[in-house]
């Protein structure tokens, strides 16, 4: 088995424990200071949405897919673990709703060339060999279309502690976005863009039980803004980023 087989099976292994087990359900309160990028993150997406061709790239229950589906977009969903398609094929069953979930190896796409208006991803690309990920977004994007993307990013040192901390949350393989990993997109669209979110909002999560917790996380949301833009070497520390990626036309 070489190297990139062996990697992509433990991926497969982890992800398929992760989505049967709920791995992730004890940091799932942190996942509540992150409204502001993942508010973003959809609305980049929603507005180019409805009567596309999105294929979600990194799919789950609960995932974009679901909500695509419901605002017009025919959607394709992707993933390598087999929980994750079986759940959500579940889910898509119950709600009645026409998602085609496929298992599928992101790294290497079974789609034609220019086939999808949108790609949407949420947590996906830190997973995979940047290289080969990029050339087959680039691939299967229709020329003009635009590829969305929520990413945790690698550069806060408190940040990075806590993985080391905390191995069993995540595979041994990933690795969190750092900047020359969005710069590395460059080589293959024809625009780039990111913005980064989230480092004083994480600090919101002591007060999550509290009625005044969206006031307070909305407060810090503003401090990173501000902090962002008169520090402008403090966004790398933010926890997420949204990166829009798009295709040029010939």
């Amino acid at each position: 088995m070489d190297d990139d087989t062996a990697r992509l099976e433990r991926e497969r292994k982890y992800h398929n424990k992760a989505f049967a087990e709920d791995l992730r359900k004890s940091v799932d309160k942190f996942y509540e200071t992150i409204e502001s990028s993942r508010d973003a993150h959809w609305h980049a997406l929603m507005p180019l949405a409805k009567g596309c061709r999105v294929l979600e790239y990194g799919c789950g229950p609960g995932s974009a897919a679901f909500n695509l589906a419901r605002h017009g977009a025919q959607v394709v969903g992707i993933d390598i673990s087999d929980v994750a398609i079986a759940q959500s094929k579940a889910q898509a069953q119950a709600e009645n709703l026409e998602i085609d979930f496929r298992r599928m190896n992101a790294e290497s796409l079974e789609f034609e060339d220019n086939t999808f208006d949108i790609i949407v991803g949420s947590a996906i690309l830190h997973h995979l060999d940047l290289d080969k990920a990029y050339k087959e977004l680039h691939r299967c994007l229709k020329p003009g279309g635009k590829a969305v993307f929520i990413e945790p990013t690698g550069h806060n040192p408190l940040l990075n502690c806590y993985r080391k901390l905390t191995p069993q949350l995540r595979t041994v393989d990933e690795k969190p976005m750092r900047l020359k990993d969005f710069r590395k997109a460059t080589s293959y669209f024809s625009e780039v863009t990111v913005d980064y979110y989230n480092l004083f909002t994480t600090a919101a999560v002591v007060f999550r039980n509290r009625p005044y917790f969206k006031k307070i996380l909305s407060s810090l949301d503003r401090l990173d803004q501000w902090s962002f833009r008169w520090i402008p070497g403090l966004k790398y520390w933010g926890w997420m980023a949204v990166m829009i990626l798009q295709k040029g036309r010939p």
